[in-house]
């Protein structure tokens, strides 16, 4: 096959790719072998001094290696020096690994001499290009397979694929949003059908916690600001000890890619204006988390009840659709009518212990593991429940 055939094919796979992640092991072995390159990693990250990372993946041989991956998040990118230089570089430029390393680095810094130097990658080449939204794209290619080393015809072909890699990024992020919206999705309930529904708040956030959308409901309480407003593009809570608390909620909901703590949701309740009673919050993230390509993807849904005006549900038709017993099922309906635990206990005349059984319960039937994704599933089939 003729380079000029090898690269069509190539730009072609990387064009499928873009709109369906299932094809993109094997455009990377591709880009492995056209640019005769051991493997390869592309990073998206947002920010200068508080770096964000959007997306990051590294391939070998055409193979996926999350171990690789969380090993050098893990272990050694916050103290990989190379970094900072890399994101500072023009777009396009090409720039060897060990020449982002100054010549005490190379023989003290543990990303060097661990890292780079356990996978064989000191003449590796890595290039920055210009991103959508202020985002950076870092593209890393191992050490050179070719006889000689990184000859005219490879560091020609990497340069022809840049603008391609730069568009492949855009069309996953514009995908991404559209498959997190999609990817909402509860027993057939698109994140669409919450958003148009009248009983539940539902506030879009992005991966730096900004309000991308919100339906109806969410902003006229936002408008309201009885108990929540919208603060230069973020969510708030009204008084100073919620916010806190809220604002803890968002940041363990929105980790950023390939830090310690794993992103997480959770519930809270809000106070509102003396005489109203309280907001019941669920915070989760959407399931396309940590392979997002930029930052205006939806990273993360904020679920509102309203005590006034609270959906309908029925718990035999919760039972029957998502399989639980009645007494499961009860639990769950109340717990996605912002009541706690002990008031479900109390309702109930049941031990708090017994209610937390029927919840584990109902996580094993519905393979999940977090109260607000128990919640979601049950306020998905709201607007199938009969008008109390």
């Amino acid at each position: 096959m003729s380079k000029g055939e090898t690269f069509e094919r190539l730009l072609a796979s990387l064009h499928d790719a873009a709109l369906d992640d299932a094809l993109w092991p094997a455009t990377s072995r591709l880009l492995g072998e056209a640019c005769a390159t051991k493997g390869h990693s592309l990073i998206v990250s947002e920010g200068s001094g508080n770096v964000k990372i959007h997306f990051a993946q590294f391939y070998q041989h055409g193979q996926r290696r999350p171990d690789l991956e969380g090993a050098y998040f893990r272990n050694y990118y916050p103290r990989d020096e190379r970094m900072p230089r890399l994101r500072q570089l023009p777009d396009g430029r090409l720039a060897l690994v060990k020449d982002l390393y100054t010549h005490e680095e190379l023989k003290s810094s543990p990303a060097y001499n661990e890292w780079v130097r356990q996978l064989g990658n000191q003449n590796g080449l890595n290039v920055r290009l210009d991103g959508p939204e202020g985002t950076r794209i870092v593209w890393s290619l191992g050490r050179c397979t070719a006889r000689g080393g990184w000859g005219s015809a490879q560091v020609d072909m990497i340069r022809r694929l840049l603008p391609h890699v730069r568009q492949f990024v855009r069309v996953r992020q514009f995908v991404r949003v559209r498959q997190a919206l999609a990817g909402a999705n509860a027993l057939g309930a698109s994140l669409a059908g919450l958003m148009d529904h009248t009983g539940i708040g539902v506030i879009q956030l992005d991966g730096r916690g900004r309000i991308v959308e919100a339906n109806g409901p969410a902003r006229h309480l936002l408008r309201r600001g009885e108990g929540l407003s919208d603060q230069n593009g973020f969510l708030s809570a009204w008084l100073p000890a919620d916010n806190n608390r809220l604002q803890r909620l968002l940041a363990r909901s929105l980790a950023p890619f390939g830090s310690q703590d794993e992103a997480d949701g959770g519930s809270m309740t809000v106070r509102r204006f003396p005489g109203l009673p309280k907001l019941a919050l669920y915070i989760n993230p959407t399931r396309y988390r940590g392979q997002d390509f930029g930052a205006l993807s939806v990273a993360a849904l904020v679920l509102i009840v309203e005590p006034g005006s609270r959906p309908s549900l029925d718990v035999e038709l919760v039972a029957a659709a998502l399989g639980l017993s009645a007494a499961e099922s009860q639990v769950a309906v109340m717990l996605a009518e912002g009541r706690t635990v002990h008031d479900i206990a109390i309702a109930t005349n049941r031990q708090v212990s017994t209610i937390r059984v029927l919840i584990r319960r109902a996580y094993r039937k519905l393979d999940i593991s977090r109260q607000v994704d128990l919640v979601r599933l049950v306020l998905s089939l709201s607007a199938l429940s009969p008008r109390r």
